[in-house]
């Protein structure tokens, strides 16, 4: 007996592999791509924009999907890494690297504080966007005032008693990620962005002209 359900989801997987293949080639609009596969405007339309959700494929300003920065993160969490861990002890606090999945933030590098109380996140964590500084940095919460001062700062958003500062990691005027900086409220006695902002918006630029020379991204 055949089970349908499988069929259907390969059907899906392999429209979806055709679709990668093609924009890896060119960009590409979602007419040109619905011309190519020979399927309907809604069948890619629908395809797209799950695609896009999950950082599969992405538009640019032209309308044009390109390959989606989720094939880079390998890339990404290699390079933050050693930034990451300077962060950690300039700070003293437990820093991370988030990227976006979906509706939700993914933990793509954890370095946890050498403190015993502390904010602890394993990678590959996944947390809604609607609350936390790492979760408004990569919803594009950011206003004109977080813009200027380079960061966001939450305190007890997301966790009671936790406090974090987050400045967004851009390629190409996008943001393709957040680095974090989060701790408990009482080992900071004026405000986390006051303390840490500076330090995380540093971490995040370094992160960035370190992607300017990468090829593989």
């Amino acid at each position: 007996m055949t089970d349908g359900s499988a069929d259907t989801t390969t059907g899906v997987l392999a429209r979806a592999a055709a679709i990668l293949d093609a924009v890896e080639a060119c960009p590409r609009t979602t007419g040109d791509l619905a011309k190519m596969l020979g399927l309907s405007a809604s069948t890619v339309y629908r395809l797209v924009g799950e695609m896009v959700r999950y950082s599969m494929l992405r538009r640019d300003n032209n309308g044009l999907l390109h390959p989606g920065d989720r094939f880079g993160t390998s890339t990404l969490g290699g390079l933050a890494v050693p930034i990451l861990r300077r962060l950690r002890q300039e700070t003293g606090e437990s820093a991370q690297l988030w990227v976006l999945r979906g509706s939700h933030r993914l933990c793509l590098v954890s370095e946890d504080s050498q403190h015993e109380l502390r904010a602890s996140l394993p990678v590959g964590t996944l947390l809604p966007l609607g609350a936390g500084s790492a979760g408004h940095v990569l919803a594009g919460d950011l206003d004109a005032d977080s813009n200027a001062l380079g960061w966001w700062e939450s305190t007890s958003e997301r966790t009671p008693g936790l406090t974090s500062v987050s400045a967004p990691v851009r390629r190409e005027e996008r943001i393709v990620a957040a680095v974090c900086v989060a701790g408990p409220i009482e080992r900071v006695p004026t405000s986390a962005g006051r303390m840490w902002g500076k330090a995380v918006h540093d971490a995040a630029l370094e992160i960035e002209q370190s992607l300017v020379v990468r090829s593989d991204w």
